[in-house]
């Protein structure tokens, strides 16, 4: 299935949890008094600290780490999943990424 089939899917799981959670949240970078507003929408926003990004790919590939990483370095969070539901197993398909003094897991 498509990445956006999950996250719907994702987030109503969310939603029946009653977490707080937005979905493809605009993200605008600033460099240099230069604002790029939309350069890039996070997946999945959870209660203000963790991001979760999604994939359905047959396998993770090293620049989907190095993407959510970025994401996190950008939005200041201490903690992300890269979830990628294209994998045999959904524990073969969750990464846990954490940002700074937490260390990075890949």
């Amino acid at each position: 299935m498509l990445e956006s089939v999950y996250e719907i899917l994702l987030s109503e799981a969310l939603r029946e949890r009653g977490l707080i959670f937005e979905r493809q949240r605009v993200v605008p970078i600033r460099y240099k008094g230069i604002v790029v507003d939309n350069a890039f929408r996070a997946d999945i926003l959870v209660e203000e600290m963790l991001l979760i990004e999604l994939k359905s790919t047959e396998a993770h590939a090293p620049v989907h780490a190095k993407q959510l990483l970025t994401y996190l370095r950008l939005l200041d969070l201490p903690l992300g999943l890269l979830i990628n539901f294209g994998a045999a197993t959904f524990k073969e398909g969750v990464r846990r990424i954490a940002n700074g003094c937490f260390g990075n897991e890949s």
